[in-house]
């Protein structure tokens, strides 16, 4: 729910900033402020957790700042639910980096999720063209997939709260880094992007920890059902503050939504299958 309320937050604050401005504000207000509350294990950060942090850290970096600049031209509940296209787009990756090809269900997932994106994006939905804006918020939804995978990879072995802190300061601070290459001037102050940043710094704060906390023990099916909310809260808010979608984009945002879903299921009969094979291999 939170998650999802962050994009009309974006959209708003974008009229008053930059994305890299913007994006580095925000983390660094996280990254401070986790290591404000967990400043006793911080002496205990290994040179693994270091590595892992930052390349997590890359990651986020790469994911908010392409969904930022998406944000100044596309609504808020578009890029909701073209984000929401991280949860199908893992097990790609994971086919393509770690040789894990994806389930039945995950094949499933996929298309539905896709011809949902086909829908949903064009200047007129149901056009086969992507805008700037959804370009770039497609290509950040990669780089969020990627870091699920990174928090995957890593969360077990290390202690989150120390990678925590690491992954959003290395966030916050690559974007400012990255200003002066890309001619984004410091804004004007402005109590709008002030506000936001540190706002949804704290909203980042919990979730980035909340995420690398819970993937220790919930399962990926169960958490891809919930992440399958973040897009239909972003959805809601939009249309609350008025952003309206025409009937395609509709089907494709729900398209979208059930790929979500999908994707992390896996029939009765599969399992069984496994457990049978299981019984029947010889021991010993």
């Amino acid at each position: 729910m939170v998650w999802g309320a962050t994009y009309l937050i974006i959209h708003l604050a974008m009229r008053t900033s930059g994305p890299l401005f913007f994006v580095g504000i925000r983390f660094l207000a996280a990254g401070l402020l986790m290591a404000l509350v967990f400043r006793r294990c911080l002496a205990g950060l290994t040179r693994r957790e270091m590595g892992a942090g930052a390349a997590i850290g890359v990651a986020i970096f790469l994911g908010y700042e392409l969904q930022t600049y998406g944000l100044q031209t596309i609504p808020s509940s578009q890029s909701a639910f073209i984000t929401a296209l991280f949860v199908p787009m893992v097990p790609l990756l994971q086919w393509l980096v770690l040789r894990r090809p994806p389930h039945a269900m995950g094949w499933l997932g996929i298309l539905f999720a896709f011809v949902g994106l086909w829908l949903l994006a064009g200047p007129q939905a149901g056009a086969f063209s992507l805008s700037p804006g959804e370009i770039a918020t497609l290509a950040g939804t990669g780089a969020i997939a990627a870091e699920i995978i990174l928090i995957s990879r890593f969360a077990p072995t290390v202690d989150t709260r120390r990678v925590t802190v690491v992954q959003l300061l290395a966030a916050g601070a690559l974007s400012l880094l990255l200003m002066p290459l890309a001619g984004e001037p410091v804004p004007a102050f402005s109590w709008v992007w002030f506000c936001s940043a540190l706002g949804l710094g704290l909203a980042s704060a919990v979730i980035q920890w909340t995420m690398n906390w819970a993937q220790k023990s919930v399962s990926p099916t169960r958490a891809t059902v919930i992440y399958a909310g973040e897009p239909v809260w972003g959805g809601v808010i939009g249309r609350l503050a008025g952003e309206r979608l025409p009937a395609l984009a509709l089907l494709g945002a729900a398209l979208i939504v059930a790929g979500v879903i999908v994707s992390g299921l896996r029939p009765t009969f599969s399992r069984r299958r496994g457990f049978r094979a299981a019984a029947e291999r010889p021991r010993g």
